[in-house]
């Protein structure tokens, strides 16, 4: 019989102001060795799950639970979705030495092993003292997963730790995992599952309501449930692919001529830049020389990690300074935020950074009653009920998982009906159940002229909703295109390198 790593029995669990228990009664064992993943749609407890069985929570996460038995590891690494909340330390050569201070790491030794630590993971930056705050997510997320890595530690708790990054980052940081965890024992929580379907030998798949509906090999849980895969809105192999097919997006195709992604010409642009520049205090980080962009298109904004993409929209928004010969923003010149308030809408890369109040209903509400709206807790109920997260009203916003979060977020953006809605990777920690419903609200928006311009790193976006792409590539707007010719040409970049395999989720261009 194999040794058990990490297991719990009994798990009861109830996060306050939520009207039932997230776990009742389930157990849960992973064996020595054992690398596995779990599935479940968004807020099902996978997240819970993991911290319960490190015993994050309830140490130091204070929630109450109940259990029978539960083992904790006496050594294992967690890699959280957000990797804000991993460091201690303020800058990228002290986070990393930290870690190797526990370890007895003489101090001559360090800067090697601080080095050889961030290539693992792809991280290269202009010098090690540099401060983390001043890092991209994608950055910051890649440094989380170093130190974590660093430790060497028996048990690996990742909880989408590639959430965050391009696809070219996603196979570095994952094979840099497989190679690290063969021989360790890994669980794993990620929606983005292309790359890690072949290194895992376990799936577990969770229902709403934190119950375990399937535990089994990769190949028995996908083939003989993939109905309820379907049905739960998870990510599987082909799910693009079977979206595309079905009914709602051929709907979408039916009602715009040749489908959203169509070609076409657009009318007075609604925002104008040239020569515009986004500052990070006093140092330029971002330029573009001229753009623009018309009502009803829907923007792609694509990149590495770290290239400029959300200082472009925190600029744009006015959130940090910028500079330039001309910013218009439907017919008027930009010079403050008050000029771009009242017509355009934020949804933050952290939504964290949103929420200003106590409860999800007074979040969703915030916006109707500031608007004088009547009725607006029956406007807001209904709002978050349509976004799926009626259930926890009464919940605090930072109680919830990262894709509910990320739901609230969004949400919140569209209480009103802007012209511009600026969108920072609205999609990540998204089952693709919510991921498909938000992307079919951004396309009514769309429809009615609003015009959206999104951080992804989802080719399929591109794809299947992006009328036009915009490139950046260190600190500039380096490309404005079509997204069958931004696709193509990653495409080809893919196969020009037998060593690298298409990017995560790629389809064949269409003809």
């Amino acid at each position: 019989m194999m040794p058990v790593s990490t297991s719990v029995t009994g798990l009861r669990l109830k996060f306050a102001g939520s009207p039932s228990l997230l776990f009742d009664d389930i157990s849960f064992s992973v064996n020595t060795g054992q690398k596995v993943l779990l599935l479940g749609p968004s807020g099902c407890g996978k997240s819970t799950l993991l911290q319960v069985l490190t015993g994050l929570i309830p140490d130091v996460i204070e929630i109450p639970v109940k259990f029978d038995e539960i083992v904790i590891p006496p050594s294992w690494g967690y890699v959280f979705q957000d990797p804000d909340t991993q460091f201690c330390m303020p800058f990228v050569d002290e986070e990393m030495a930290f870690v190797l201070e526990n370890l007895g790491v003489p101090r001559e030794e360090m800067t090697a092993r601080i080095e050889q630590g961030l290539r693992q993971v792809g991280l290269n930056l202009p010098k090690l003292h540099l401060d983390i705050q001043s890092m991209s997510q994608g950055m910051k997320q890649r440094l989380a997963i170093a130190s974590v890595l660093a430790l060497e530690p028996e048990v690996l708790f990742f909880d989408e730790p590639t959430a965050l990054l391009d696809p070219e980052g996603t196979k570095q940081v994952w094979d840099t995992i497989k190679q690290i965890g063969k021989d360790k024992t890994v669980l794993i929580v990620e929606h983005k599952i292309d790359e890690v379907i072949d290194f895992v030998d376990r799936v577990v798949l969770f229902t709403h309501d934190g119950a375990i509906l399937a535990d089994g090999s990769p190949e028995t849980v996908f083939d003989r449930h993939k109905e309820r895969l379907q049905q739960f809105g998870i990510w599987y192999p082909g799910v693009w692919s079977d979206y595309a097919a079905g009914a709602a997006y051929r709907a979408l195709r039916d009602a715009d001529g040749a489908g959203p992604a169509a070609g076409r010409e657009y009318g007075n642009p609604l925002l104008q830049l040239k020569q515009f520049t986004a500052f990070r205090g006093r140092e330029p980080k971002m330029h573009v020389d001229e753009a623009q962009a018309g009502p009803g298109e829907w923007i792609a904004v694509v990149g590495e990690n770290g290239a400029g993409k959300s200082t472009l929209l925190q600029a744009m928004m006015q959130l940090i300074p910028a500079s330039g010969a001309a910013y218009r923003l439907a017919g008027r010149e930009v010079r403050g935020f008050k000029d771009v308030a009242d017509c355009a809408a934020y949804v933050f890369q952290n939504p964290e950074m949103q929420f200003v109040t106590h409860s999800v209903l007074d979040e969703a509400a915030f916006g109707f009653r500031r608007d004088g709206v009547l009725g607006a807790e029956k406007q807001a109920l209904a709002l978050l009920e349509e976004f799926g997260l009626e259930e926890q009203r009464s919940q605090h916003p930072y109680q919830l998982s990262l894709g509910q979060k990320r739901r609230l977020s969004v949400a919140t953006a569209m209480v009103k009906e802007q012209r511009l809605v600026l969108l920072d990777e609205p999609t990540f920690g998204q089952d693709a159940a919510n991921t498909f419903a938000i992307l079919e609200k951004l396309e009514a928006w769309r429809r009615q002229g609003t015009t959206i311009i999104m951080v992804t790193h989802d080719l399929d976006i591109v794809r299947y909703f992006a009328t036009r792409v915009w490139e950046i590539e260190r600190g500039r707007l380096a490309k404005d295109l079509q997204p069958r010719q931004y696709l193509r040409a990653a495409e080809e970049a893919s196969s020009s390198d037998v060593a690298e395999t298409p990017p995560s989720g790629a389809l064949p261009v269409e003809a």
